[in-house]
């Protein structure tokens, strides 16, 4: 069929009349006031011709005069992309010769600049997607408008959001002209476009269509002259983050994400959030704190509701984000505090949170004092740690089935692999490193302290970095190969042997475990896919200016800590004797033991190896029986369902498929709420926005400094081009981010905490880094120049 009438369109038609005909024709079926019209179908786009002569007749059928003439690509109005105002509208066109054209023009507007870049961003294959044309008759409206059935601003989905404008309503989708906005439920101004029965009808239209279609809905209405409602659209609201999961709590619940923890805003594989949770609360119980972690759009977020109206608990509970959870975190849970609906519950212990117990307490005493008191032998204690933890992850040989791998699994999950060695000297050593700025209120500023926290030895992931730069000199010889071919392709050949030896083996038999989002088990490792080490190379190789070799980058920060330190110490002795020299005390052992924080994630990473290794030959035996259709479909699944594969054989492909296809689609998600109430709100988008100067971004500073250069935006670390000199810009950082710091004149990053992986990089390296700016990879462009002042918390744009 290449014209098809709205009362013919059937489910299931997609294909053939794109998503915009058959949003419409669903509305038809519901029994909706949609205006008459026709699709001219995919099926005439492939024929190469417009069907002139149906096209009229259907043109002719509908009663002439003016029609609205849309686009409706097969990639269009879908649950993660709507694709609005990408593609052409052409309103009010009257006779068959404008009608033809408008159709022809609609139809090319499939391959301009912005379509095609949108596809890009969306990662839709461009050959894959079609386009119809919906022809529908012109509503003479008096007023019109969109319904939103949740707030697109903040979420909430207990809120529904009216704009409304005078005439067509196009000035409400284009942005041409201010609408009056509604929030229904609240009281209506008097002498508004819309009355309070239509503010009503609207409302009730949206419950209607939201319940009927499954979600949120994003709504094209108007009102014609005779006071008649007409739905001229209906899709989803394709920004939305996903819901906290429901619960019997008829009162609101509070969320706060966990996962920027480790440097993590990308979703996480199922298989790996069980390890990911096991992490997080072991983390927070060694603060005393007892949370429920639970996914929310592949991440991680805590539940801290009952922490929050714990009459104990909510008193230290913003203190204790400053150190891994950062002011952003902060300000939001400050908001939550002030609430009502989280007030304190006297006489009622929430039974969740509290202080560690008298052992743990006494336990943790001596484990930091005794670090504090011999750093050198902590440090020795904690690497001969890490060494029995690296050889007691390794599988025994006597794996042989599935079975047998599964249990292995099992175990390696639910085996801690913290001991006191590892523990304790990196909490004394972030106590080392928090505790002076306190101390030094009024003698010292921040910048200061940050300085005196650069250059600091003994860090595993400086370590790594430098392992990698060293590498590169050495592989100079091959320069020419290396910065001429694709990373994916250098590591095919490598896989291969036919790659110039250059010492790769050697670098990736020690630190092949790590990879950018490590902590997740579906993420390959570096030995796994040495492309983005490959990557990590290549910028190395950009660096041509002796002086900024990072090696001599990082010592000239070590030797200019050391001398801030030394002064610091006297001007603190001087005029705070007693707090100068507890001050100074702290910060020369926080030279000694800072550098261990990375130290016990790299020390876990060897267990998460090995249980990945096991994993993926569990997979690969699934996938030969016809259960799995690959090997690493298996980190889509939970260790039951896998369980159930390999002793009940069931079959969980249709599974893996619908979770790979959710997880893709975060993946392209670009923002991702700090915390969430159980009504979908995002509560930083509900705070007001601070004052900042002209086109200054506000953040945290977190690596002492200022430095000025084009930014470069970087959201995947592992393709990443970064020339020396540039300000890398990006969502957030883990250890796997590290190496691109070794040529970055500055860092910028949207989340983090001042004690977080990469500020503290970013000091030991010497470079300024502001942290914590919302929304920095969407308001920064590459190229832009840009300024980053640490001292001030800003990142100016010129």
């Amino acid at each position: 069929m290449r014209v098809i009438t709205f009362s013919e369109l059937t489910d299931g038609m997609a294909d053939l009349v794109g998503g915009k005909a058959a949003g419409l024709g669903a509305l038809i079926r519901l029994g909706e006031r949609v205006p008459a019209g026709f699709c001219v179908t995919t099926a005439a786009q492939e024929a190469g011709a417009s069907p002139e002569a149906e096209i009229e007749a259907a043109y002719r059928q509908l009663g002439g005069g003016p029609v609205a003439v849309r686009s409706s690509a097969t990639a269009e109005d879908l649950p993660d992309a709507s694709f609005a105002g990408i593609q052409d509208t052409f309103l009010g066109v009257t006779g068959v010769a404008d009608l033809l054209s408008a159709i022809e023009k609609t139809r090319h507007s499939l391959h301009t600049d912005r379509a095609v870049a949108y596809r890009d961003a969306h990662h839709i294959e461009h050959a894959a997607v079609r386009m119809a044309v919906v022809v529908q008759r012109m509503v003479d409206a008096a007023v019109a408008g969109v319904l939103f059935t949740a707030n697109p601003v903040t979420g909430r989905r207990t809120e529904m959001i009216v704009e409304a404008a005078a005439g067509l309503g196009t000035t409400v989708v284009d942005g041409a002209a201010d609408v009056e906005r509604y929030v229904l439920g609240e009281p209506s101004q008097p002498g508004g476009l819309l009355t309070a029965a239509q503010l009503d009808e609207l409302r009730a239209v949206g419950e209607r269509l939201q319940h009927r279609l499954g979600g949120p809905q994003d709504v094209e209405w108007a009102y014609d002259r005779q006071g008649v409602l007409w739905l001229l659209q209906s899709r989803p609201i394709t920004t939305l983050f996903p819901l906290p999961p429901a619960t019997d709590d008829p009162e609101p619940r509070v969320y706060l994400e966990f996962g920027h923890v480790q440097g993590m805003l990308r979703p996480v594989t199922p298989m790996g959030m069980s390890t990911l949770k096991s992490v997080i609360v072991a983390m927070l119980a060694s603060l005393g704190l007892r949370v429920e972690v639970t996914d929310i759009g592949g991440r991680l977020y805590g539940d801290l509701t009952d922490l929050a109206r714990d009459p104990s608990a909510r008193k230290r509970l913003v203190k204790l984000m400053a150190v891994d959870f950062g002011p952003r975190a902060q300000a939001v849970m400050e908001r939550v505090l002030a609430d009502p609906r989280f007030a304190p519950r006297p006489g009622r212990r929430a039974g969740r949170g509290g202080a560690p117990d008298a052992r743990t307490a006494l336990r943790a005493l001596i484990g930091v004092l005794r670090a504090l008191a011999r750093p050198a032998a902590a440090r020795t204690r904690m690497f001969r740690a890490i060494d029995q933890l690296a050889a007691d992850s390794a599988a025994p040989a006597e794996l042989r089935t599935a079975a047998d791998r599964l249990r292995f699994v099992r175990d390696q999950e639910e085996t801690s692999p913290g001991t006191d060695d590892l523990v304790w000297p990196i909490i004394a050593g972030m106590l080392a490193a928090t505790l002076p700025a306190h101390l030094l209120k009024g003698v010292a500023d921040r910048d200061e302290i940050d300085t005196v926290l650069g250059g600091m030895p003994h860090n595993v992931t400086i370590e790594m970095d430098l392992a990698l730069w060293r590498l590169t000199e050495q592989a100079r010889a091959h320069r020419d190969l290396l910065l001429s071919t694709e990373p994916r392709e250098l590591a095919d050949r490598y896989r291969l042997g036919t790659l110039p030896d250059i010492g790769l083996a050697a670098f990736l038999d020690r630190y092949g475990h790590r990879a950018v989002a490590e902590v997740d088990l579906g993420v390959p490792r570096w030995a796994e896919d040495p492309a983005p080490v490959f990557a990590m190379i290549a910028n190395y190789l950009r660096v041509t200016d002796p002086d900024q070799a990072p090696d001599r980058r990082f010592a000239r920060a070590a030797a200019t800590a050391e001398a801030t330190l030394d002064r610091l110490v006297v001007r603190a002795r001087r005029r705070r004797p007693v707090r100068g020299r507890i001050a100074g005390f702290l910060l020369r052992r926080a030279r000694s033991l800072a550098g261990l924080r990375e130290a016990g994630k790299f020390a876990g990473l060897y267990r998460l190896r090995e249980m990945r290794r096991q994993l993926l030959l569990i997979g690969a035996e699934l996938a030969d029986g016809g259960l799995l259709a690959r090997p690493d479909d298996i980190m889509f699944l939970n260790l039951d369902e896998a369980a159930a594969a390999v002793h009940q054989r069931a079959d969980h492909r249709a599974t893996v498929t619908a979770r790979r296809s959710v997880h893709e689609r975060e993946l392209r998600r670009r923002t991702v709420p700090v915390a969430l109430l159980s009504d979908g709100t995002d509560l930083e988008a509900a705070l007001p926005v601070p004052a900042t100067t002209a086109g200054a971004l506000r953040g945290v500073g977190a690596a002492a400094g200022a430095a000025t250069g084009p930014a470069r935006v970087v959201r995947d670390p592992a393709t990443a081009h970064l020339e020396p000199g540039e300000i890398l810009v990006a969502p957030t950082t883990d250890p796997g981010w590290t190496p691109l710091f070794l040529t970055a004149a500055g860092l910028v990053t949207e989340t983090g905490a001042v004690m977080a992986h990469g500020p503290t990089v970013a000091r030991e390296y010497g470079i300024p880094a502001v942290i914590c700016v919302p929304d920095a990879t969407r308001l920064i462009r590459t190229g832009d120049i840009v300024t980053v002042d640490a001292a001030a918390g800003t990142v100016t744009v010129r």
